[in-house]
């Protein structure tokens, strides 16, 4: 999927600040949750998600989301990652 068409997808699904990132690649963060829905699409890198104790690796043209109050962290692997996220607010 390419990036157009993902934040077209996000809008029609009510997702609002809607942005790319470039990342640096680093460890995992602590654990935290959100109070909105995330989803997001890597368009270069990789992209690491450990909900509940397991880890998914997401890489170029892969979707990964977290729903609000989900515990969660996140690792940026080498050599670094380009996401676009999207936040919906319930």
């Amino acid at each position: 999927m390419d990036q157009t068409s993902f934040e077209a997808e996000l809008r029609s699904a009510g997702y609002t600040e809607i942005e790319a990132k470039t990342l640096e690649p680093r460890a995992a963060n602590p654990e935290h949750a959100h109070n909105h829905d995330i989803k997001g699409l890597v368009l270069d890198g990789l992209f690491i998600v450990r909900k509940g104790g397991k880890a998914a690796a997401y890489r170029a043209g892969e979707v990964f989301a977290v729903a609000a109050g989900t515990a969660h962290s996140e690792e940026i692997g080498e050599p670094g990652a380009v996401v676009v996220i999207g936040r919906k607010y319930r």
